[in-house]
């Protein structure tokens, strides 16, 4: 069972990107490739998202993308459902926008701190008072969920009804009960209505709120009482109600109110979050939420979308077109799209000049696969692809050198770990092979590393400048080759078949003011 970000956050205030990418070989992304394929910035990208909780259930999604296809698929067609009944899609946002009103109520309640009865709260995790206003407000969110959730008419695709149950099913859990109440305080520890149903032990009923008119009841049947047995010229001569209310003052608040929130608040708060019932229903608005997000940045992107059609296959196959780059394409509204052909073919070779759009490239083909398999739109006219059991995308470390090794050994250690967790229908940029050797050794590594992973049979793209290795290549009538397209020596940023054998270094030497001519100025001025 999928770990609920209520349990994530546990001791501390709920976070958006509290999920981390999962090791090596055990998710469809590790810490590696999350950090290269700048999945921060693909959740900028596509966060649309009203809720914390959307917000963070979207980000996990990214960090922890599906790798089954009949779960993406059942994430498309409850897109696809909202996206065809406006009525439903209207209905649902009203519920997430006044969650979204609500929801630092709840997170209040459950991980907020006591500053004092004497002291204001200034922040949004600090509870003020005995924490009665919090409490009322906190549980008010989640029973509210609850029965707008019933009201809405039941959708038909299994996804988006299997969160509407998760909600709905909330109202028969014990939870549930303890917040619409009556709760009752007994010897037993705290029990809802239906736990005390036809028990005879004594209980004391909590209420939120200081004033309890039977509690006040009581005591001034006490003092009625106690004033039939005093003699009257033994009785002071006050009025009756300051002989009343000056105790009451002095005790009654600080005991009933200490009493509450240490008996009751705090273990029935501690009851929430730690609940299972709490933190599905949390995580199914949330998904929800992302639902809707997706509609949102497809509405908003400005460019084509699609939601992939996906493919069962024996091995990963990806085709595009006029696929365009999520993060870039939002800054960049000229940002030329291109096609991708992976199909029976599992090996591209991707050279050209720095600057020419390699990278940028391999980054959209990669990130669309990771949108997809969270069944997100994805910016192409058109897509099919099957679903990666793993993505990655190595680039070089050098930060990260380690064991004494260099950076050939580290890179090549990296390049390992990949080789060893992929299959058949795993996914995998190559940034460059075997580099910090000779030019022979690269060129026998190199070659070593593409023969492995074409044999293994995954999808794999290799950026590199080392023409005579894709020359190799496709002399053995392995591999496609691409370039990056110049004209009039300026990149066009389209891939076009072919192997680039030109480096244009001088052009970019030039273009950030450090070619050969500005190095000899440079020297000439400090003469």
């Amino acid at each position: 069972m999928k770990e609920t970000l209520l349990k994530i956050w546990q001791d501390a205030w709920p976070g958006i990107k509290s999920t981390q990418a999962l090791p090596t070989g055990e998710g469809v992304i590790d810490e590696s490739a999350f950090n290269t394929l700048e999945v921060d910035k693909v959740f900028d990208a596509v966060n649309y998202a009203s809720t914390t909780i959307g917000q963070a259930v979207l980000y996990r999604s990214l960090a922890r993308p599906l790798d089954n296809l009949d779960d993406v698929q059942a994430k498309q067609e409850a897109v696809r459902e909202l996206g065809d009944n406006p009525q439903l899609t209207t209905a649902l946002a009203h519920v997430i926008e006044h969650a979204a009103s609500q929801e630092t109520d709840f997170y209040r309640l459950l991980f907020g701190h006591f500053v004092g009865t004497l002291t204001s709260a200034s922040e949004s995790h600090e509870m003020d008072g005995y924490g009665y206003s919090q409490y009322k407000k906190g549980v008010r969110f989640m029973l509210e969920l609850v029965e707008e959730i019933q009201a809405l008419a039941p959708p038909k695709s299994p996804y988006l009804k299997s969160l509407f149950d998760k909600i709905t099913a909330f109202a028969d859990t014990r939870p549930y009960s303890l917040m619409k109440g009556p709760m009752f305080l007994t010897e037993k520890g705290i029990q809802c209505k239906e736990e005390r149903r036809g028990s005879l032990l004594p209980a004391v009923i909590f209420v939120p709120r200081i004033i309890k008119p039977l509690l006040l009841a009581l005591a001034f049947v006490a003092y009625w009482l106690g004033g039939l047995f005093i003699p009257n010229e033994m009785k002071p001569d006050l009025p009756q109600e300051a002989i009343f209310l000056t105790p009451l003052l002095l005790l009654y608040f600080p005991i009933v109110g200490s009493f509450d929130r240490d008996k009751c608040i705090v273990p029935l708060r501690n009851i929430y979050k730690n609940s299972e019932a709490v933190g599905e229903t949390l995580d199914a608005l949330g998904q929800l939420d992302e639902l809707l997000s997706f509609l949102k940045f497809a509405e908003h992107f400005g460019h084509c979308v699609v939601l992939p059609t996906l493919i069962d296959s024996p091995h990963h196959r990806m085709n595009l077109d006029e696929a365009r780059n999520p993060v870039l394409s939002k800054t960049y509204n000229d940002y030329v799209g291109n096609d991708l052909v992976l199909d029976d073919e599992k090996l591209m070779l991707v050279t050209g000049p720095n600057s020419g759009g390699k990278t940028a490239f391999c980054k959209t083909i990669t990130q669309i696969q990771l949108l997809a398999q969270i069944g997100c739109f994805v910016p192409a006219k058109a897509a099919t692809l099957t679903v990666a059991d793993r993505i990655f995308y190595q680039v070089p470390e050098i930060s990260h050198l380690n064991d004494g090794e260099g950076r050939f050994g580290t890179e090549l250690k990296r390049t390992k770990d990949i080789f060893l967790a992929t299959t058949e229908k795993s996914l995998v940029v190559l940034d460059e092979l075997s580099e910090g050797t000779t030019f022979e050794e690269k060129m026998e590594s190199s070659t070593n590393v593409l023969n492995g992973f074409y044999r293994k049979g995954n999808s794999t793209v290799l950026i590199t400048h080392n023409h005579q290795l894709v020359d190799y290549f496709v002399k053995k009538k392995i591999g496609m080759p691409k370039q990056v397209e110049f004209a009039n020596d300026a990149p066009t940023y389209k891939l076009v078949p072919g192997i680039s054998r030109v480096s244009h270094a001088d052009r970019v030497a030039k273009k950030i003011g450090f070619s050969k001519e500005d190095i000899d100025n440079y020297l000439a001025e400090t003469k």
